[in-house]
């Protein structure tokens, strides 16, 4: 039997069940590239899930595609003859450029099934993968493995001198490459992970840096290393450095994007009230009426008027009408509207030739609305508009209303519409706040002027102040994320 990794490098052993330092080293790595992927996930509005999902694919086929790979290039006729051995992996035997290539084949899968940019997301992780690199490396340590030339003592001497006793192998003391490639790995993820990132200019440039640093500090170390998977006389290693350092420089030139990874049109998501419908009268003279038939006509001032566009209904019935029964109170005043809706309402200017150019170009359009799904659907059928629109979210499909970004989360799971590139368009603060929690790239449709300072406040990507400016601004050269990144 090959004999991989020693009995006496085990960290714990509780009975039978033995954890060796190889494995506490893997997944440390692995457990703080999850945690911080994570975290930069949250920060693109990435699903907490989507992280979740991807940490255990990628393990699982980066584990199976490390150790195919080492069984492949280090003896394949022994695990031939020996297919057990192949799952034994706790005596050691993983090949990380295998792993690499497997976990980044699930990427791409995963990336496809939730219709995600696979370079946005590998770039919120690939850094990551650096570090994990570095702490996995130092179970070459405990495996006496990853080790080069024949060197004397006095080589450790100095600052080296704590890692002597793990190089002396078989009577022979060796370069500890291990721990080059550690401390080099670990530069990189700082390198690209915090200080090429401030100067990222295109999705994907992180996970190319990535390609080319370690495709050179790996071609280094194998140069080096004794124990080398081999092809006949090449080592496999260096001949996949190559091949990342030309991908990662291809890539970083652009030239991989036009070939491969063509920017998708984005998403377009609307508010319905005071944005597609010009609905202000119609939800004025409904309030209007709840105000005065509830004995409070002296509290729906002027200020209170522009206070009712944009919140929910609930929102406001419980800061002006606490003390009534809620399901009533939203029963009533949707009849009510629905009594004036045509009278009061009508539709924004250039909206429906807007909706046309968009639907016929291959957008996707959706609205996300405080309003009841049905009765936005009856809205649109009004003037003509229902045909232009993919989906709706209503109120009564959510949990919690904007400026939670529910609502908008939802209508893209739940087609898998990118929200890579995803517009949010509304005329209110609480939809830029709900677009901006989506990690949307905002745009405010100023329709009312008494409500210019609030809307500007929001912070919002661009602001139109006609609903046909957003066929110039589809077209603009950008990501469509709030971060444009």
């Amino acid at each position: 039997m090959i004999e991989f990794f020693p009995t006496h490098q085990i960290f714990l052993q509780i009975g039978d069940l033995r954890i060796t330092w190889y494995a506490v080293c893997i997944i440390t790595g692995a457990l703080i590239a999850y945690v911080i992927s994570g975290h930069n996930f949250k920060k693109i509005k990435y699903p907490a899930f989507y992280i979740d999902d991807l940490f255990f694919g990628v393990l699982v086929t980066g584990i199976l595609g490390a150790r195919l790979w080492f069984c492949i290039f280090y003896d394949l006729g022994y695990f031939i003859q020996n297919p057990l051995e192949i799952i034994a992996i706790w005596d050691g035997g993983l090949a990380i450029q295998g792993g690499f290539i497997a976990a980044l084949g699930y990427g791409l899968y995963y990336a496809h099934k939730q219709n995600i940019d696979f370079l946005r997301a590998a770039d919120q992780i690939v850094p990551s993968v650096l570090l994990a690199q570095g702490i996995g490396r130092w179970g070459n340590f405990f495996n006496q493995e990853c080790y080069g030339f024949e060197v004397s003592p006095s080589y450790f001497d100095g600052a080296l001198s704590f890692l002597k006793e793990g190089m002396h192998i078989g009577g022979t003391y060796y370069e500890p490459m291990f721990f080059y490639e550690s401390v080099l790995c670990i530069i990189g993820f700082f390198v690209i992970g915090f200080l090429l990132k401030k100067f990222q200019n295109k999705r994907g440039d992180l996970v190319w840096a990535y390609l080319m640093w370690y495709g050179v500090i790996r071609f280094f170390i194998e140069g080096h290393r004794q124990d080398s998977l081999m092809l006949g006389p090449i080592r496999m290693a260096q001949l996949t450095s190559i091949i990342y350092l030309v991908i990662g420089l291809l890539g970083f030139f652009g030239v991989l994007d036009k070939l491969f990874f063509k920017k998708k049109k984005p998403t377009i998501l609307f508010d319905l009230d005071g944005t597609l419908l010009d609905t202000e009268k119609g939800i004025i003279e409904t309030y209007r009426y709840l105000f005065i038939k509830y004995n409070r006509r002296e509290k729906f001032t002027k200020e209170v008027e522009l206070e009712v566009l944009g919140p929910s209904l609930q929102d406001i019935f419980s800061k002006y009408f606490s003390d009534l029964d809620m399901d009533n109170l939203l029963k009533e005043y949707r009849d009510y509207n629905r009594q004036i809706f045509k009278e009061c309402n009508k539709p924004m200017e250039h909206v429906e030739t807007t909706l046309k150019i968009l639907k016929d170009e291959g957008y996707k359009i959706g609205i996300v609305s405080t309003k009841m799904k049905e009765t936005v659907l009856e809205d649109l059928k009004v003037f003509d508009l229902d045909g232009y629109i993919d989906d709706i979210v209503g109120a009564d499909e959510v949990k919690k209303q904007k400026p939670d970004p529910e609502g908008i989360n939802k209508i893209l799971l739940k087609n898998k519409w990118t929200r890579d590139q995803l517009i949010y368009v509304g005329d209110s603060v609480t939809d830029i706040e709900a677009g901006k929690a989506s990690g949307a790239y905002t745009i405010g449709y100023i329709f009312n002027k008494a409500r210019i300072d609030d809307l500007k406040e929001a912070n919002a990507n661009n602001y139109i102040d006609d609903l046909d400016k957003i066929l110039d601004i589809v077209k603009e050269k950008h990501n469509f994320t709030f971060d444009l990144s």
